[in-house]
């Protein structure tokens, strides 16, 4: 567990699913966690399992980020991390996406990202530092079907976080991506995802995800232990982006016979 004591952490779309994990997963390592999302039930319930702050949050107005990194500076006196994770999904041909749905897409998974960095930049200079985490995806790693909005946002925001990085090293302010492959998770689940072994063949690991996972991962980004990480991109995917490892699921053994 990453060493998390004194830092205040906001995580976007911290309501369920990958958000809600990785701030418990920051709770656990001492953080004081502010959680926003646009479903202040499902918010409250989230930051209460771990007596956080929830606030409500639509990433894509300005105004917004500007009243949440407010309100936490105004509680806790400071800012050190920022989870960008809120987002929503598509999944249709190219040939079938809406211009609607596209710019839609873009507009809560890029701009809301864009936004959150530009948001925190000064209370992190007033710190003296901090740790910045976007959450991509595999899709934002290698191509995938059906993902033009969704894989288009993921790729715009890992080359925003390499931006970022080079741009705010300077202040002492570190800005990484984490790149979940299938996790389960309710955004998942409704397309059919399912936990356990071996219900996966395309990741070399050859299972889904569950989000703690990821919440950890995040969570050592946002430590002092990763004080020397800025611009990467991990990629926590089981293997899945690794190579062809759908082909290797079946192939044979070191020693067997073909």
């Amino acid at each position: 567990m990453s060493d998390l004591r004194d830092k205040v952490v906001i995580v976007t779309g911290g309501s369920g699913g990958l958000g809600a994990a990785t701030a418990a997963c920051m709770a656990r390592g001492g953080a004081r966690v502010v959680v926003t999302g646009r479903d202040s039930a499902e918010g409250e319930k989230a930051a209460a399992a771990f007596g956080g702050v929830f606030l409500r949050h639509d990433v894509t107005s300005e105004d917004d980020w500007r009243s949440v990194v407010d309100a936490t500076v105004d509680r806790y006196g400071r800012v050190d991390g920022l989870v960008n994770n809120a987002g929503i999904d598509s999944w249709s041909l190219i040939e079938n996406e809406t211009l609607e749905q596209f710019e839609r897409v873009l507009k809560v998974n890029l701009t809301g990202v864009f936004l959150g960095l530009k948001a925190v930049v000064a209370p992190m200079r007033a710190a003296g530092g901090g740790s910045i985490v976007n959450i991509g995806s595999a899709t934002g790693l290698t191509g995938h079907p059906m993902t033009s909005g969704y894989g288009a946002a993921k790729w715009g925001a890992r080359g925003l976080t390499k931006t970022a990085a080079v741009e705010l090293g300077r202040y002492r302010i570190r800005v990484n991506s984490v790149h979940p492959g299938l996790v389960y998770t309710p955004m998942t689940a409704a397309h059919g995802a399912q936990p356990g072994e071996g219900n996966f063949p395309l990741a070399a690991l050859g299972r889904v995800g569950v989000p703690e996972e990821i919440g950890e991962a995040v969570s050592f980004l946002i430590s002092d232990a990763a004080a020397y990480m800025t611009g990467a991109d991990i990629a926590v995917d089981g293997g899945w982006t690794a190579g062809e490892t759908a082909m290797m699921q079946h192939a044979p053994a070191p020693g067997d016979t073909a």
